[in-house]
C-alpha cells in the first residue's frame, strides 16, 4: 500500500486543468493503485490525479459498488437533478449542498487503454461529476449553494 499526500485547496495546483493520459504503462498503474489506497485510507469515495499532485485526466471512484478507474473521461449525457451534501478530501471537514445531475453517462478508458461507457445515477453520478470537475480545475465549493455550518453538521451527526 502506497499513500500519497492529498493536495489541499490552498494549493494553486488544484485549479489547473489536467492533461490527457497518453501512456498506459506501469507508471500509470502505480498511480491508479496509489490513488485507490490514498482514497480508502482517507475514507473518501473518489479522488482525482490532481489531488495527489499529478495533472493527468484520471480519477477513481468507489461508492460501495467496487472501485472504478476512469482515464481520459468524458461525460456524454447528464439528466435529472439531485441536491445533496458533498465534501472533498482536498477540503477536510468542510461540507456544502450541491446540485448535480441525477444520472450521467460517462465514456472513459481503463488502465489498459480500452474504452468503456457507463451509466450511473444517485451517489455514483454525484461522485463522477465531482471528480470530473477536478480535472478541469474546479472544486465543489465553486458550485455549492450553501456551505454547512458547524451547528448544521452537528445536527446531522445527531440524527
Amino acid at each position: 500500500m502506497a499513500l500519497r499526500n492529498i493536495v489541499t485547496e490552498r494549493d494553486p495546483m488544484l485549479r489547473k486543468v489536467s492533461r490527457p493520459v497518453e501512456k498506459f504503462d506501469r507508471r500509470l498503474w502505480t498511480l491508479l493503485d496509489d490513488m485507490a489506497d490514498t482514497m480508502y485510507d482517507a475514507d473518501g469515495c473518489g479522488i482525482a490525479g490532481v489531488q495527489v499532485g499529478v495533472l493527468r485526466r484520471v480519477f477513481v471512484v468507489d461508492t460501495g459498488e467496487g472501485l472504478t478507474e476512469y482515464i481520459n473521461p468524458e461525460i456524454l449525457c447528464r439528466s435529472g437533478e439531485q441536491d445533496g451534501m458533498e465534501g472533498c478530501l482536498s477540503s477536510p471537514g468542510e461540507y456544502g449542498l450541491v446540485v448535480r445531475p441525477e444520472k450521467v453517462t460517462v465514456r472513459a478508458q481503463d488502465r489498459h487503454g480500452e474504452w468503456f461507457e457507463q451509466e450511473a445515477e444517485g451517489l455514483p453520478a454525484r461522485a463522477i461529476c465531482h471528480e470530473y470537475d477536478h480535472l478541469d480545475g474546479h472544486i465543489f465549493k465553486d458550485i455549492t449553494h450553501h456551505m454547512l455550518t458547524e451547528e448544521e453538521l452537528q445536527k446531522l451527526d445527531e440524527e
